[in-house]
């Protein structure tokens, strides 16, 4: 009755199987994984993933992070290379050189790191302003404010910051 609803499961679905450094555990080393990642433990390494890298509350990375999402709730060292999303909690604290495209944080995060901000694909984002009159659409300094960067320098150094 039920078995109809089936489907036979294969080996290779690892995307819905994230990987797990629990709290404890001490890695010296380097990763690459196609799936998501999770860290409560310590790595003094780096990981290179296609999925997303969550580091929590007791976890702590010193060295390279490559990955499309991060969530960050503990404490990250390094150079932290996000493609898309980094959402750093309230607990996080970050030191080295981040490169993303968006960046959520949290009030209480501490942010001590050089940023540059990235469009899609890789690219510095600026768009180039149009010769319509441009009416209803924000101009580019209003798209840099909102941002976090300026319009002269998409780099910007935070010396120990905290958001609060």
């Amino acid at each position: 009755m039920f078995s109809d609803n089936k489907k036979p499961r294969t080996m290779n679905e690892t995307a819905g199987q994230p990987n797990r450094i629990e709290k404890n555990t001490r890695i010296k080393g380097d990763i690459i994984s196609e799936a998501d990642f999770r860290i409560d433990g310590k790595l003094d390494g780096n990981v290179k993933t296609s999925g997303k890298v969550v580091i929590g509350k007791d976890g702590y990375i010193h060295g390279k992070v490559e990955c499309v999402n991060a969530d960050i709730e503990g404490n990250f060292n390094g150079e932290l290379q996000v493609s898309n999303l980094l959402a750093l909690k309230a607990s996080a604290v970050i030191e080295g050189t981040v490169t993303v495209s968006k960046l959520a944080v949290e009030p209480g995060a501490t942010f001590n790191a050089s940023c540059s901000m990235k469009g899609k694909g890789g690219l510095t984002s600026s768009n180039p302003t149009s010769s319509s009159s441009g009416q209803g659409q924000p101009s580019q300094s209003d798209k840099n404010i909102k941002s976090g960067s300026s319009a002269s320098n998409p780099t910007t150094r935070s010396e120990a910051a905290k958001i609060s």
